[in-house]
């Protein structure tokens, strides 16, 4: 009877698959052209692929249409590799998890908040500066200026400070796991690709899987990356840096669904499950949601683990429902949305219902009167981000990044506008962004220096870490900031001594002790507190 009933298994999901697809192929539709660039698909179901297809083309130069054998390139997706080595490793009894990186490379730099380990590194707890923008700040032009392993590894061993205590929070750092990487060659006496290659990709029939170190290599059934151009029709878009570990990954959905299997029900190393979704405890006692390159959470009341990528003009997700022994495989070689192509695809699989349109709070009239005290400005102190919140046409919008938001009221002190909800306060407000915890902000009295006091800020500065100096210069009475290579950025006065920097950051000047500004620290979304000195 057992026997006869798992006979039947792959029969019924077959009848219930058949259901899916024209769900399925209808989400994308707007890939499936012989003029676009597109997506492969891979659902698993019970450690088979039971449905796999190409939208769209992998090579536009010669019309040549995506299949569920096209290798794209994987961007973050590399993570769970990366980690998968260094789990090896362990179990191979040549390292710990909790090493401090200073154990294997000695080079690696000692931080006053404490040593970085490898758990740390895994988690994205270390506190290491994110090194994509590391290379940006020191004037590299990405996407043009080829990067290697050596170029990233010469910049962290320059930093003398950290994000954030070591274990303190989780902030995603791409550092942590090219560090990882090279932990695997000196550990290991064999390059990242050598190694994953020989433990993990030929144990498992992965033949088309392994870590690109040299972007000039010819890849054979290679999806092109494409980016759609203003102007109309697409140009190519492809990563041109040689550093593994944090991306460089790959692969087809194909041999990632014999990844799925392995993570499932392993076969190459005996402990290996167990510990590929072990959580991170913070020192607070939280435990973080990133296990080791997969995230849980949760979708339509089911519990999920995945991770995504995105590197040029590569997108990549993967999405697995362990208690439901599914799992959907996007890998796309343009700017879709891989994430959310996966879980309508998985939604479609599983026969759910449209989700139900929430019932919103409704919106109330203010008063003129009413809205103009929150009108002002706003400041997150443990991200040093700047908001602002102005009153134009008797209503409110919130200003932050390169985007304004229109906010409704909900009564005389919440507002929303779309995902973002913003409740004021005696002190300033508290801000909930989709995706992110309820920030505290405060509010600060705007700083409008006159043309004297905004030329003392005017002058040379240099960071040790990035070993780079910047120019603030006044021009027609606005202050600009050039760096090597790239492009000036205008930067604006927010509140004393504080500067912003349209996608550059946050700047805030220290003062000597004659009041004169004799350096500034540099803040964004992935690094804090870049110091640099002011020079003649």
């Amino acid at each position: 009877m057992r026997l006869r009933r798992f006979a039947l298994l792959p029969l019924v999901w077959a009848i219930s698959a058949s259901g899916a697809e024209p769900k399925v192929d209808a989400l994308f539709a707007a890939y499936d052209k012989p003029d676009s660039p597109g997506c492969a698909l891979g659902v698993v179901k019970q450690g088979a692929l039971v449905y796999k297809r190409g939208y769209g083309m992998a090579d536009l130069h010669h019309d040549i249409p995506i299949t569920a054998n096209s290798v794209f390139h994987v961007a973050s997706l590399s993570k769970q590799f990366t980690a998968a080595a260094i789990v090896l490793l362990a179990i191979d009894g040549k390292l710990t998890l909790d090493d401090p990186v200073k154990k294997h490379l000695p080079e690696f730099p000692e931080f006053a908040a404490g040593p970085v380990t490898l758990r740390h590194l895994i988690h994205h707890t270390s506190g290491l500066r994110d090194q994509w923008m590391l290379l940006i700040l020191s004037g590299w032009r990405l996407g043009e200026d080829v990067v290697r392993d050596e170029d990233v590894m010469h910049l962290v061993n320059r930093q003398r400070d950290l994000n954030f205590a070591p274990g303190a929070e989780m902030l995603y750092s791409n550092t942590g796991y090219t560090v990882l990487a090279q932990v695997v060659k000196r550990v290991s006496g064999k390059s990242l690709r050598e190694f994953t290659t020989e433990r993990i990709f030929t144990p498992l029939v992965m033949k088309q899987t392994f870590f690109r170190d040299n972007h000039r290599e010819v890849v054979k059934g290679l999806a092109f990356g494409f980016l759609q151009r203003m102007s109309g029709g697409f140009g190519q878009a492809d990563p041109d840096f040689d550093t593994t570990g944090a991306s460089s990954l790959m692969t087809t959905v194909e041999d990632m669904a014999r990844w799925d299997a392995e993570l499932r029900l392993p076969k190459v190393g005996d402990r290996w499950r167990s510990q590929m979704e072990e959580p991170f405890t913070l020192t607070n006692g939280e435990k973080t949601a990133y296990r080791f390159g997969l995230i849980s959470g949760t979708h339509r009341g089911r519990k999920v683990l995945e991770h995504s990528g995105g590197d040029a003009g590569y997108r990549a997700h993967l999405l697995q429902y362990r208690d439901h022994d599914l799992s959907v495989i996007c890998l796309c070689n343009t700017s879709a949305n891989p994430g959310a192509l996966a879980r309508k695809t998985a939604e479609a699989f599983f026969g759910d219902a449209p989700e139900a349109t929430p019932v919103k709070r409704p919106a109330v009239t203010l008063q003129t009167s009413q809205l103009a005290p929150h009108a002002g400005l706003y400041w997150n102190p443990k991200d040093e981000e700047i908001y602002r919140v102005a009153l134009r046409d008797g209503q409110l919008q919130l200003h932050f990044g390169p985007d304004d938001h229109k906010l409704e009221a909900l009564d005389g002190s919440t507002f929303r506008s779309g995902g973002i909800e913003m409740r004021f306060n005696n002190s300033g407000a508290l801000l909930k962004l989709p995706g992110r915890r309820a920030e505290r902000l405060e509010k600060k009295e705007e700083f409008q220096p006159d043309a004297k006091a905004l030329a003392s800020f005017a002058g040379n500065y240099y960071s040790p870490e990035l070993d780079v100096t910047y120019r603030l210069v006044v021009k027609d009475g606005k202050m600009q900031l050039d760096r090597p290579k790239l492009r000036t950025h205008s930067v604006e006065p927010t509140f004393a001594d504080a500067f912003y920097a349209r996608f550059l950051g946050f700047l805030r000047f220290e003062r000597d002790r004659t009041g004169r500004p004799a350096a500034l620290r540099l803040t964004s979304e992935r690094f804090r507190h870049i110091r640099f000195e002011r020079r003649p």
